[in-house]
This record gives structure tokens, sequence and C-alpha cells, in this order.
């Protein structure tokens, strides 16, 4: 089983700003690579029309169709040309993502980009060139945490084509990827990562319940929710272990203590994941996550993404799980400071007190999805060829 990031975005500069930024091999890298695949993709449409096409594509393609129309009808989320065109790219991950930490924090190093803002991870088209990029940070002390991706989003910059990587994870799985980059699309706040990804993931999971509740059959559904529910013992021994070692590198002990206390506490997670499983009918869903190497790095990349869905779901509830209202609160939240920002997310009750005042919701719920698009036209234009890329994760499609 592939590993599965979370969202990761990185700005990559096409004009002069790049060369300003003194990274420009790793631009290029970037710049280049997107650009390849775009000049790949294939319209669906056209795919589904010709009759010599691969059967079993054909049918992913069908049901991915479906699916984004579903997307747009049912999530209210952007009906645009993203996912809309298919391209195969020949390998298992579309791109690779590289989380580090010192050896005795959680705290994720940050990469800092213009428009984008900071972000906790570099991503690389190139294997190789990830790797080689984590060897350098390890070299200099790191914990370093090296992963591939199913898709990535340019948040509506471009039309975001379908991969075979997205459709490795069944069909669910495929729901999930094109509702949580869609999501990205429709509200997004700069150097907020966990804020993002937390959000698309609340959308991902709802929108994948409300397809299968709408076209699936019961029992589909019913395991899709144990399959939440795994996850979430598995996100919540994650955050457990986080907790005991940010315990531990706060107390006074020497630097050989530490590694041996930090040691000790993963193998205790490791442990405590064996007797999940028995819980769980003997099931290997997360077996590929605790066979690898565990550090600090690969602990931050799951907290990064996950701590703040619960939030966001009570959030979606409290605004009667209808999305344009929720993305208009979400909006207005993510306006606010850093600091009111997360305390208004876990502190929200009502929907109504967060977006405005109720004889004005319709008005805005009709105007929500325009206005989004005309503000990034405009943006588009003044910020020359930016363009923003997020990495979307395997581990929420177990």
């Amino acid at each position: 089983m592939k590993t599965k990031f979370s969202i990761l975005c990185i700005s990559l500069l096409t004009s002069g700003l790049v060369c300003a930024c003194g990274n420009l091999p790793y631009y290029k890298q970037a710049v280049d690579g997107h650009v390849d695949l775009m000049s790949k993709r294939k319209p669906v449409d056209e795919i589904l029309a010709d009759e010599s096409s691969d059967a079993e594509l054909t049918r992913q393609l069908e049901v991915a169709k479906q699916i984004r129309d579903f997307a747009t009808s049912d999530l209210a989320l952007p009906d645009n040309g993203s996912y809309r065109s298919y391209v195969d790219l020949g390998r298992d991950s579309v791109s690779w993502a590289v989380f580090a930490t010192l050896e005795f924090s959680l705290k994720p190093k940050l990469w800092c980009f213009p428009f984008a803002g900071c972000v906790p991870y570099r991503g690389y088209f190139s294997k190789n060139d990830a790797q080689e990029f984590a060897d350098s940070l390890s070299d200099q002390g790191y914990d370093v945490h090296v992963g591939g991706t199913t898709a990535y989003s340019t948040l509506g910059w471009f039309d975001d084509p379908l991969l075979n990587t997205m459709m490795l994870r069944g069909e669910t799985g495929m729901a999930g990827i094109i509702f949580h980059e869609l999501a990205h699309q429709a509200v997004y706040i700069e150097d907020d990562t966990a804020f993002n990804e937390a959000f698309a993931v609340a959308v991902q999971e709802e929108g994948v319940r409300r397809w299968l509740q709408k076209h699936r059959s019961e029992a589909l559904l019913q395991a899709y929710e144990r399959a939440l529910a795994r996850k979430q013992e598995f996100i919540a021994l994650v955050k457990r272990t986080r907790e005991r070692l940010q315990e531990i590198y706060a107390s006074n002990r020497s630097e050989e203590e530490l590694r041996t206390e930090k040691r000790e506490t993963i193998n205790a997670m490791r442990a405590q994941h064996q007797r999940l499983k028995d819980t769980w009918g003997g099931s290997s869903g997360y077996d590929w996550w605790f066979d690898g190497p565990i550090n600090n790095a690969k602990l931050a990349a799951v907290s990064v993404y996950r701590d703040l869905v619960p939030d966001f779901k009570r959030l979606l509830q409290a605004c009667g799980g209808r999305f344009t209202r929720f993305y208009l609160a979400v909006e207005q939240i993510g306006a606010l400071d850093p600091e009111t920002r997360l305390e208004t997310l876990r502190s929200a009750a009502r929907c109504n007190r967060v977006i405005m005042s109720h004889s004005d919701v319709g008005r805005n719920e009709r105007n929500h999805v325009q206005n989004l698009q005309q503000v990034r036209e405009k943006t588009a234009k003044q910020t020359d060829a930016t363009m923003r890329v997020a990495y979307t994760s395997k581990v929420d499609n177990e």
C-alpha cells in the first residue's frame, strides 16, 4: 500500500522572480514536470468515444465523469475544466514530497515561496531528486521523510487532469481525491497548510459518504465508514505518540537519553498498532506506514493534515450540511489573523454567526462560486505566470 500524504502546496514562478529566489534548478524541474504532464492531457469524452480505448479505462473514466459532475451538483464545488481530461503517467506516483524536522522536534521545516507563502515540504517530479534533497537534509542532522503522491492541484489556475495514479485506490479513493483537490479550488488560505488540508479532508470524507449514499449500496457505505473508523484510530495513535514525544523533547534529558526515549516511544507505537489490528480483524491497511522507518518528519506529515478535521466537520454540521454556507463560513474564518482563525474555528457553534447576518446568506451562497472565479481571474492577470501546486496525500484513501 502506498503512503498517503496530506496535501502539499508550492509556488512555482515562471517569470523573472524565479532567478531572484536563487532556486532555479528546483523551480525548473517543477515547471518542466508540470508542463510535460499538462501537454499529455486528453479529453475524457474523446477517450470514451474512441472504440479502441481500453475497456477497464473506459469504465473508470465513465465513473470519474459521474463523480466530477456530482462534485458540482451535490457538493457545490467549482464547475470548470479540472478532472475532465486524462493522463497516464506510466508510474505509481505523480510526484514526491520531502518533509523534514529537527532530531528532537515535531515542528516541520518550512519552505517559503512568493505568493503561495510558506509550506512544510518540498515537492519533486523526480523520485531521485526528492531523495537526493532529503539525503542532503539528513546529512545536516534533520529527520526526513519522502513519500510518493497520487495527485496535485493547481488551485484552479489550470484545468488539472485525472491521472492514472488517482485510480489506484479504487472508486472511493478516486472520488475522495477529486473532491479534495476541488475543495482547494473553492477555498485556499495562504500560509496555512494545516487549515487548508483539514478543510479539504472534511469535504473529501463527507463528499464520499454522500456519493455512496446516492449512487452505491449500503454495504459499500458501511465498508467506507469502517475504513474511516480505522483511520481515526490510526490518527489517534499517531497523535498520542506525538504528544508523548513532545513531553520528552521538552525535558532536560541528555541527547543520548532523548534518542533512547524517542526510539522506545516509536517502538511502543508499533506495538500498539499490532494490538489495533486485532480489533480490526487483522486488517493490514496501515502496515505500509509502520513497516517503513518512523521519525519526527513522518509523524509531522500526518499531523499537518488531520488535526483540524473534526473542527471542520462540526462546522459543516452547524451549517446544516449545506456546502455553500460551509464554504462561506470557512472563507470568513480564513480571513482572520492566524491565532483568531484557529480559535474561531474551534469554537464555532453556529454557521450564521460566522458568515454574516442570516438575511445575507442566500444572496452570498448564490454568488459564492462566481465571485471566487472572478477574483482568481483578476489575480492571475496581476501575478503574471504564478502557479500553485498542491500535492495530495494517500493516507486518506485507505
